[in-house]
Protein backbone atom coordinates (compact mmCIF):
# COMPACT_ATOMS: atom_id res chain seq x y z
CA UNK A 1 0.00 0.00 0.00
CA UNK A 2 1.73 3.38 -1.08
CA UNK A 3 1.79 5.60 2.35
CA UNK A 4 3.51 8.53 3.71
CA UNK A 5 4.44 9.03 7.49
CA UNK A 6 2.70 11.26 9.21
CA UNK A 7 5.09 13.17 12.51
CA UNK A 8 3.45 10.70 15.05
CA UNK A 9 5.03 7.96 12.65
CA UNK A 10 2.16 6.14 11.16
CA UNK A 11 1.46 6.03 7.19
CA UNK A 12 -0.83 7.85 5.65
CA UNK A 13 -2.05 7.55 2.08
CA UNK A 14 0.34 9.53 0.19
CA UNK A 15 -0.14 12.94 -1.21
CA UNK A 16 -1.35 11.39 -4.98
CA UNK A 17 -2.92 8.00 -3.59
CA UNK A 18 -4.12 6.13 -6.27
CA UNK A 19 -6.76 4.20 -4.88
CA UNK A 20 -9.93 5.75 -5.66
CA UNK A 21 -10.18 6.99 -9.05
CA UNK A 22 -13.30 9.06 -8.24
CA UNK A 23 -11.81 11.10 -5.11
CA UNK A 24 -8.84 11.66 -7.06
CA UNK A 25 -10.02 13.47 -9.62
CA UNK A 26 -12.23 15.80 -7.27
CA UNK A 27 -8.90 16.35 -5.77
CA UNK A 28 -7.46 17.39 -9.28
CA UNK A 29 -10.29 19.71 -9.83
CA UNK A 30 -9.99 21.53 -6.93
CA UNK A 31 -6.16 21.93 -7.08
CA UNK A 32 -7.10 23.93 -9.70
CA UNK A 33 -9.89 25.82 -8.42
CA UNK A 34 -8.36 25.69 -5.10
CA UNK A 35 -4.72 26.29 -5.64
CA UNK A 36 -3.95 27.40 -2.00
CA UNK A 37 -6.29 24.18 -0.61
CA UNK A 38 -4.16 21.41 0.93
CA UNK A 39 -5.58 19.29 -1.75
CA UNK A 40 -4.73 15.41 -0.49
CA UNK A 41 -5.36 12.72 2.03
CA UNK A 42 -5.98 14.51 5.38
CA UNK A 43 -3.61 12.81 8.18
CA UNK A 44 -4.76 12.06 11.55
CA UNK A 45 -4.03 14.28 14.34
CA UNK A 46 -2.92 13.57 17.95
CA UNK A 47 -0.16 11.42 18.86
CA UNK A 48 -0.76 7.72 18.36
CA UNK A 49 -0.23 6.97 22.03
CA UNK A 50 -3.55 8.85 23.22
CA UNK A 51 -6.87 6.46 24.90
CA UNK A 52 -9.03 8.29 22.81
CA UNK A 53 -9.73 8.55 19.17
CA UNK A 54 -12.52 10.64 17.02
CA UNK A 55 -13.34 9.11 13.88
CA UNK A 56 -15.34 11.47 11.46
CA UNK A 57 -16.52 10.62 8.15
CA UNK A 58 -14.54 12.59 5.62
CA UNK A 59 -12.71 15.91 4.65
CA UNK A 60 -15.24 19.18 4.19
CA UNK A 61 -14.55 20.35 1.06
CA UNK A 62 -13.64 23.91 2.39
CA UNK A 63 -12.61 22.54 6.04
CA UNK A 64 -10.02 19.70 6.33
CA UNK A 65 -9.28 19.85 2.60
CA UNK A 66 -8.63 23.12 2.70
CA UNK A 67 -6.52 23.09 5.99
CA UNK A 68 -4.70 19.87 5.88
CA UNK A 69 -6.11 18.78 9.26
CA UNK A 70 -9.30 17.17 10.65
CA UNK A 71 -12.42 19.31 11.44
CA UNK A 72 -10.04 22.32 10.89
CA UNK A 73 -11.49 25.08 9.22
CA UNK A 74 -15.37 24.73 9.28
CA UNK A 75 -18.20 24.37 11.54
CA UNK A 76 -17.94 21.36 12.59
CA UNK A 77 -14.55 21.72 14.33
CA UNK A 78 -15.90 24.29 16.44
CA UNK A 79 -17.91 22.45 19.18
CA UNK A 80 -15.01 19.28 18.80
CA UNK A 81 -12.63 21.12 19.48
CA UNK A 82 -14.08 23.17 22.46
CA UNK A 83 -14.98 19.94 23.92
CA UNK A 84 -11.55 18.27 23.89
CA UNK A 85 -9.88 21.77 25.46
CA UNK A 86 -12.50 22.11 28.26
CA UNK A 87 -11.97 18.11 29.16
CA UNK A 88 -8.29 18.27 28.66
CA UNK A 89 -7.44 16.53 25.76
CA UNK A 90 -5.34 19.65 24.41
CA UNK A 91 -2.86 22.54 25.00
CA UNK A 92 -3.39 25.79 23.54
CA UNK A 93 -6.15 27.68 21.56
CA UNK A 94 -8.22 26.43 18.29
CA UNK A 95 -8.32 28.89 15.72
CA UNK A 96 -9.21 27.00 12.71
CA UNK A 97 -5.99 26.97 11.14
CA UNK A 98 -3.49 24.16 11.17
CA UNK A 99 -0.40 26.86 12.01
CA UNK A 100 -2.76 27.58 15.20
CA UNK A 101 0.05 26.02 17.35
CA UNK A 102 -2.87 23.81 18.75
CA UNK A 103 -1.64 20.18 20.26
CA UNK A 104 -4.15 17.33 21.23
CA UNK A 105 -2.17 15.40 24.21
CA UNK A 106 -4.74 12.30 24.86
CA UNK A 107 -7.05 12.32 21.78
CA UNK A 108 -6.09 11.67 18.09
CA UNK A 109 -8.83 12.87 15.17
CA UNK A 110 -9.15 10.74 12.10
CA UNK A 111 -11.54 10.28 9.10
CA UNK A 112 -13.07 7.03 7.89
CA UNK A 113 -12.22 8.68 4.18
CA UNK A 114 -9.12 10.40 4.44
CA UNK A 115 -9.83 12.48 0.91
CA UNK A 116 -12.62 14.98 0.22
CA UNK A 117 -15.63 13.69 -1.10
CA UNK A 118 -18.01 15.05 -3.51
CA UNK A 119 -20.95 16.56 -1.87
CA UNK A 120 -20.06 15.66 1.40
CA UNK A 121 -20.61 11.57 0.41
CA UNK A 122 -18.04 8.43 0.04
CA UNK A 123 -19.34 6.13 -1.95
CA UNK A 124 -19.37 2.57 0.16
CA UNK A 125 -16.46 1.11 -2.10
CA UNK A 126 -14.41 4.40 -1.11
CA UNK A 127 -14.87 3.74 2.75
CA UNK A 128 -13.79 -0.27 2.53
CA UNK A 129 -11.39 1.21 0.88
CA UNK A 130 -9.43 3.63 2.70
CA UNK A 131 -10.73 1.35 5.80
CA UNK A 132 -6.97 -0.09 5.40
CA UNK A 133 -6.01 2.94 7.00
CA UNK A 134 -8.17 3.15 9.62
CA UNK A 135 -7.38 -0.65 10.26
CA UNK A 136 -3.92 -0.29 10.83
CA UNK A 137 -4.21 2.98 12.64
CA UNK A 138 -6.40 1.42 15.69
CA UNK A 139 -3.52 -1.35 15.76
CA UNK A 140 -1.33 1.24 15.84
CA UNK A 141 -2.50 2.87 19.19
CA UNK A 142 -1.17 0.65 21.76
CA UNK A 143 -3.07 2.93 24.90
CA UNK A 144 -6.93 3.34 23.16
CA UNK A 145 -9.15 2.42 25.02
CA UNK A 146 -12.50 4.91 23.64
CA UNK A 147 -13.67 5.24 20.15
CA UNK A 148 -15.74 8.37 19.18
CA UNK A 149 -17.45 8.04 16.42
CA UNK A 150 -19.31 11.14 14.63
CA UNK A 151 -22.37 10.16 12.79
CA UNK A 152 -24.01 6.95 12.08
CA UNK A 153 -21.78 6.33 9.09
CA UNK A 154 -18.60 6.92 11.01
CA UNK A 155 -20.46 4.47 13.62
CA UNK A 156 -20.71 1.75 10.37
CA UNK A 157 -17.64 2.47 9.34
CA UNK A 158 -15.98 1.84 12.60
CA UNK A 159 -17.80 -1.46 12.93
CA UNK A 160 -16.35 -2.85 9.52
CA UNK A 161 -13.18 -2.36 10.01
CA UNK A 162 -13.27 -3.82 13.27
CA UNK A 163 -15.18 -6.95 11.44
CA UNK A 164 -17.96 -6.44 14.13
CA UNK A 165 -21.52 -7.44 12.60
CA UNK A 166 -23.35 -4.08 12.75
CA UNK A 167 -26.79 -5.64 13.55
CA UNK A 168 -25.49 -6.01 17.11
CA UNK A 169 -24.81 -2.36 17.46
CA UNK A 170 -27.10 0.32 16.59
CA UNK A 171 -26.26 3.55 16.27
CA UNK A 172 -27.68 6.19 18.92
CA UNK A 173 -26.59 9.26 20.23
CA UNK A 174 -24.19 8.73 23.26
CA UNK A 175 -24.33 5.24 22.95
CA UNK A 176 -22.27 2.94 24.64
CA UNK A 177 -20.81 -0.41 22.89
CA UNK A 178 -18.36 -2.75 24.14
CA UNK A 179 -16.54 -4.62 21.17
CA UNK A 180 -14.09 -7.59 21.68
CA UNK A 181 -11.32 -6.79 19.18
CA UNK A 182 -7.97 -9.21 18.73
CA UNK A 183 -8.32 -10.30 22.68
CA UNK A 184 -8.88 -6.38 23.65
CA UNK A 185 -11.73 -4.54 25.12
CA UNK A 186 -12.82 -1.48 22.90
CA UNK A 187 -15.57 0.82 23.60
CA UNK A 188 -17.25 2.64 20.89
CA UNK A 189 -19.15 5.64 22.04
CA UNK A 190 -21.89 7.11 19.35
CA UNK A 191 -22.37 10.89 18.96
CA UNK A 192 -24.25 13.40 16.06
CA UNK A 193 -21.95 15.01 13.76
CA UNK A 194 -21.15 17.90 14.83
CA UNK A 195 -21.92 19.34 11.36
CA UNK A 196 -23.48 23.10 11.39
CA UNK A 197 -26.86 21.64 10.14
CA UNK A 198 -27.05 19.19 12.94
CA UNK A 199 -26.41 22.36 15.37
CA UNK A 200 -28.84 24.99 13.40
CA UNK A 201 -31.62 21.93 13.40
CA UNK A 202 -30.84 21.35 17.26
CA UNK A 203 -30.24 17.54 16.56
CA UNK A 204 -27.16 17.93 18.25
CA UNK A 205 -26.86 20.75 21.06
CA UNK A 206 -23.71 21.71 23.49
CA UNK A 207 -25.21 20.32 26.33
CA UNK A 208 -25.74 16.87 24.25
CA UNK A 209 -22.25 16.90 22.93
CA UNK A 210 -20.48 17.61 26.46
CA UNK A 211 -22.54 14.62 27.89
CA UNK A 212 -21.19 12.68 25.31
CA UNK A 213 -17.40 14.06 26.89
CA UNK A 214 -19.05 13.41 30.63
CA UNK A 215 -19.42 9.83 29.33
CA UNK A 216 -15.85 8.91 27.62
CA UNK A 217 -14.10 10.50 30.24
CA UNK A 218 -15.47 8.30 32.72
CA UNK A 219 -14.15 4.96 30.22
CA UNK A 220 -10.19 6.36 30.13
Amino acid sequence: MTTSPDAAGFDNPVRDCPFCPRLRAFIAENRIKHPDFFNAPVPSFGPLDAPLLIVGLAPGLKGANRSGRPFTGDFAGDMLYRALADYGFSRGDYKARIDDGLILTKARITNAVRCVPPKNAPTGEETRTCGAFLTREIAAMPNLKVVLVLGGLAHNAVLSVLNQKKSLFKFAHNAEHILSVRGKTLTLIDSYHTSRYNVNTGQLTEEMFRSVFDHLTQKL
